[in-house]
């Protein structure tokens, strides 16, 4: 394959979500087997350092796992471009160093949001003319194998599977995020363990009364600030415990060690599909309610049930009535075996298709060929 080097511009516009992404694709670009040159630009380095402990907010330039970091300013650096400039979700590289990128002839990548909606695939890839003679393409991630497929890095589930064939590492994690040796216990006993990860309108009252509907009582991990109108601490046979966010890499384990996760936007959804445990997924919200055309494209595309797929819709829509009805019904034998059971045969099916870095950097190899 042709020697590659990468920049990636990301702007983080809902906290975590966009910087999730760039910077999981970042990492691995920049690892085996490709070892990319890569460069992150980020504009907010303190939302950044949430989700990368490593990250020192006030550095200006930074290397972190591999990665060469950037804080973008309104007066960025006046570095060379590299011989692949992805912008993230349409954020606008600077315009002095789109100057600079017709001089470098980088290919320029226009990395877009993830949808399941049919339409991507035959704008997936597209070639964009632009008047300075750059050239630019769309680039799609999606479900499907006519788009650029999911993050994924290489031996993802298999790592799973060792990871939750080890109790022990669970109850290690707990600890880490402080949940009190007794709410460990009750877990060991058979409790449910769920992650809320969701915008603050999620109707997490619901999820906490259905939950409490259930005979074997459960733990609720919420992240910092997420879901501030649910009251922490016990409620019945349910303790809400409120953690501190951590790095990418423990939450995928949180993920994994969950019964149930509900979380929202584009990076979470990705990361709890991989899980292959029952989700509920919040879509980002949209003028005119085009963010639910989106979400009910992706449940035609899943392996979900109607009845999931019914839940999946009350949660987005904040009909809480509805929402505690069909998880109460959801968490219930047979429909509980059944969530399960479609969850991880999804997940096996998804993975056997390419994973967007990869996808990626073949796709800019094979134009960096013709050019």
């Amino acid at each position: 394959m042709s020697s590659l080097s990468f920049d990636i511009f990301c702007r983080v516009v809902d906290n975590f979500g966009d910087i999730g992404v760039c910077w999981r694709l970042s990492r691995q670009l920049a690892a085996p087997p490709g070892r990319y040159p890569v460069r992150l630009w980020v504009d907010d380095l303190r939302s950044f350092a949430r989700i990368e402990p490593e990250v020192d907010p006030k550095a200006e330039q930074q290397t972190v796992k591999g990665v060469d970091i950037v804080h973008w300013t309104d007066q960025p650096p006046a570095l060379a471009p590299m011989d692949v400039v992805i912008e993230a979700f349409a954020c606008d590289p600077p315009a002095d160093f789109v100057g600079r990128m017709i001089g470098q002839n980088s290919l320029w990548i226009n990395l877009e949001y993830l949808s399941a909606e049919k339409w991507v695939e035959s704008c997936h890839a597209l070639p964009s003319v632009q008047a300075s003679g750059l050239r630019k393409a769309f680039f799609f991630p999606g479900f499907t194998e006519r788009t650029g497929g999911l993050l994924r890095e290489p031996g993802l589930l298999a790592q799973r599977d060792r990871w939750q064939a080890d109790p022990a590492r669970r109850e290690e994690l707990l600890r880490l995020v402080g949940l009190p040796q007794a709410q460990i216990d009750v877990l060991h006993q058979g409790a449910r363990q769920v992650l809320l990860f969701s915008y603050p309108d999620a109707p997490a009252q619901a999820l906490l009364e259905a939950l409490q509907m259930q005979n074997q009582g459960a733990v609720v991990l919420v992240p910092s600030g997420v879901c501030p109108a649910l009251e922490r601490g016990q409620h019945g046979a349910v303790h809400v415990h409120e953690m501190p966010f951590i790095d990418q890499d423990g939450f995928d384990r949180l993920l994994w060690s969950s019964d149930l996760n509900c979380v929202r936007g584009e990076d979470s959804l990705v990361r709890a599909l991989w899980a292959g445990k029952p989700l509920i997924w919040q879509i980002y919200p949209q003028d005119g309610n085009a963010h639910m055309i989106k979400l009910e494209a992706w449940l035609a595309r899943s392996q979900f049930g109607p009845e999931i797929r019914r839940l999946m819709t009350s949660w987005n829509n904040g009909n809480a009535e509805d929402c505690l009805r069909l998880l109460s019904q959801a968490l219930q034998p047979p429909d509980w075996t059944g969530w399960q059971a479609a969850a991880a045969s999804w997940a096996a099916e998804l993975a056997g298709r390419k994973d967007l870095a990869h996808s990626l950097s073949d796709f800019c190899a094979r134009q960096q060929r013709k050019s």
